[in-house]
């Protein structure tokens, strides 16, 4: 199983979050990290955990960084017979809070692996997102990072934002190529409702020839594309984990956890999370709902659909792609050549 814990704190909130996030709740963070310590040991008995039964751990939010070392330091300490040998553990981090200290202290806790919101190496572009750091604070947290000891290290970009142009993105590719990273993740910008942005829909403006031009470029730097949104020369175990369909817990307000064919949601106010961490909404997912999901997943990543979960009709709608090589078949199973198809590709099938 998979392990996820949200931490829902910000500095700032971003123009286009949608995420559980609170840039004013602070005075909560000790009682916050105490009830994921009760959920986390509520939790583990529910999935029946066993020891070394943890494949990958990831810490995200909100942001991470803005918790200090030494409040996660009770969950490391209560999770150290449960984590397999050699595990990978992920945790976000915003450049302006992920502090040198801050990277020493989550590198002796276990963490071996920071994935930095940085969005883009363009000012202006920071400006207009609401990000609360500047160009250099992201580039000296990763080199920090780099020196205290983390071998696998990732940065997130954002694209199809008002403004984009080739040459701009050319040079944000540029810089964090320049960085000690393995891995990249490039998420094209959507308008979520309730985000700063929701009133601003034109801040949103994906142009499909610039996005395969992105995308070719940074394949082109020997970082292969795994899933829609990511590349590398390392792939994330835990990102490749929720596309093979593992389950996972979810820890904290506004996580979401999976056991076979049921779904955990622990509250979203975050006050009423600390006072009854035990409590979750539960959500039955039916076969059809599993094989929808599990195609989608497919279809997006490099793992691939099988067919033994299609039915007559969407095999022979499989075979049509094949023949027209929109997917391939290897080993009874279907892999999608071009990632950016992956929802047509679903919807041609279960149609």
């Amino acid at each position: 199983m998979l392990l996820y814990i949200h931490i829902p704190f910000c500095d700032s909130k971003c123009s286009y979050c949608a995420f559980n996030s609170y840039v004013d709740k602070f005075h909560l963070k000790t009682s916050y990290m105490e009830a994921l310590l009760k959920q986390l040991k509520y939790e583990l008995k529910r999935f029946d955990a066993k020891p070394h039964s943890i494949k990958t751990v990831f810490i995200g939010g909100g942001t991470p960084s803005s918790i200090s070392a030494q409040l996660y330091k009770p969950l490391f300490e209560f999770l150290k017979t449960y984590l397999k040998e050699g595990i990978e553990i992920t945790s976000e981090a915003n450049p302006n809070s992920a502090s040198l200290e801050w990277l020493e202290g989550m590198y002796e806790l276990g963490v071996d692996r920071i994935s930095f919101g940085v969005q883009s190496f363009n000012e202006k572009k920071l400006k207009l997102l609401n990000r609360a750091h500047k160009s250099i604070d992201a580039i000296d947290a990763i080199n920090n990072a780099k020196k205290v000891g983390f071998k696998n290290l990732s940065l997130d970009l954002i694209y199809a934002t008002l403004g984009d142009t080739k040459e701009l993105l050319e040079q944000d590719l540029k810089i964090a190529l320049s960085l000690p990273i393995n891995h990249l993740s490039a998420y094209a910008l959507t308008i979520e409702e309730g985000t700063p942005f929701e009133s601003k829909p034109q801040m949103s403006k994906e142009n499909l020839e610039l996005t395969s031009w992105l995308f070719s470029k940074i394949k082109s730097h020997k970082f292969q594309q795994y899933e829609i949104s990511n590349f590398g020369t390392y792939k994330s175990e835990h990102n490749l984990g929720y596309w093979n369909y593992d389950d996972y817990i979810g820890l904290g307000s506004g996580a979401v956890g999976k056991l076979d064919n049921k779904r955990f949601y622990p509250s979203v106010v975050i006050e009423e999370y600390i006072n009854k961490p035990l409590q979750s909404t539960e959500e039955e997912l039916s076969k059809e709902d599993i094989k929808i999901e599990k195609i989608f997943l497919g279809f997006r990543s490099c793992v691939g659909v099988s067919m033994s979960i299609l039915n007559t009709h969407e095999r022979k709608r499989a075979d049509i792609l094949v023949k027209e090589k929109k997917l391939s078949l290897k080993n009874d199973r279907l892999y999608n050549f071009e990632y950016l198809l992956a929802d047509e590709l679903t919807l041609f099938l279960s149609s």
